[in-house]
């Protein structure tokens, strides 16, 4: 029965993300660096006129996706983003997330540099889902991203693993279907060994992680946190009764809150009641 559950939740979760793409948007890699306009779908914003002053002078926001993560799936969050007054943009994963994740990060590299270029930002902020988050790591401890990044902050990323990864072989399909990204997602492969050996908070990076326990796409749920100072935000440690699901943190109002709280620099207290 968990692991009906398990694939079931994999299939609904991949279905959400695939089905509001259009052939243009399955083309673009990622928004353009200087695409930080509020669209007609931004949500109206709760910040005040000194907050947003201030969003919009401090560094921009990359979000980056995660595995057949579409950028158009990202738009909510990157909404809400803008309204507030940061300037935001969104990197969609090469190839939908399915190739090796350090090259993906390689990728994220060149990205992050035409983002400093096209803003005159010396450093980015991150915002990452699901595999973004790993991909992210990557850029920041191996690639010289300690340097170029201020804030990281991941939304349910498997940074210790996840046994749905694993469990794909359990169920016939033998290494995660042939997918490596997903092989390198599994709990003791040798890329997480690698990415986790020594500091998970290189550099002067400031980093937090956001978790949910309805996570379905992340077992065990802990396994989305990183050790050695980092902060680590439980949603349901505020909010014991809000339910929110793997891609539901890119898309819930708590969740949300909990990430403007960190890239202001304040303290984090989610709002149980945001929408």
């Amino acid at each position: 029965m968990l692991l009906r559950t398990i694939l079931a939740a994999t299939t609904i979760a991949a279905t959400a993300l695939l089905v509001p793409a259009t052939a243009a948007h399955a083309a673009a890699p990622a928004t353009r660096p200087d695409a930080v306009t509020t669209t007609d779908a931004a949500p109206a914003s709760t910040a005040t006129a000194a907050e947003r002053a201030a969003a919009a002078a401090a560094d921009p926001v990359v979000v980056v996706g995660g595995l057949i993560g579409i950028s158009i799936a990202y738009e909510p969050i990157a909404a809400r983003l803008r309204a507030d007054g940061y300037r935001v943009s969104i990197y969609q994963l090469p190839n939908l997330g399915f190739g090796d994740i350090r090259e993906s990060a390689r990728a994220l590299s060149s990205y992050v540099d035409q983002v400093r270029a096209a803003t005159g930002a010396s450093r980015v902020d991150l915002v990452t889902h699901s595999e973004g988050g790993l991909v992210s790591r990557w850029y920041v401890k191996f690639l010289g991203g300690a340097d170029k990044v201020d804030q990281y902050v991941s939304l349910g990323s498997p940074q210790y693993g996840t046994y749905v990864a694993n469990i794909l072989a359990v169920v016939g399909l033998g290494s995660c279907a042939g997918i490596v990204a997903c092989q390198q997602m599994t709990i003791g492969s040798s890329f997480l060994a690698e990415l986790n050996g020594g500091d998970d908070t290189p550099g002067p990076v400031r980093w937090t992680t956001v978790r949910t326990w309805q996570d379905e796409l992340v077992r065990p749920v802990d396994n989305a946190v990183l050790a050695d100072g980092a902060t680590n935000v439980l949603v349901q440690a505020w909010c014991p009764l809000r339910v929110v699901g793997h891609l539901g943190l890119v898309l819930d109002g708590t969740t949300y809150t909990a990430v403007r709280q960190t890239l202001a620099g304040a303290a984090i207290r989610p709002n149980c009641f945001a929408v």
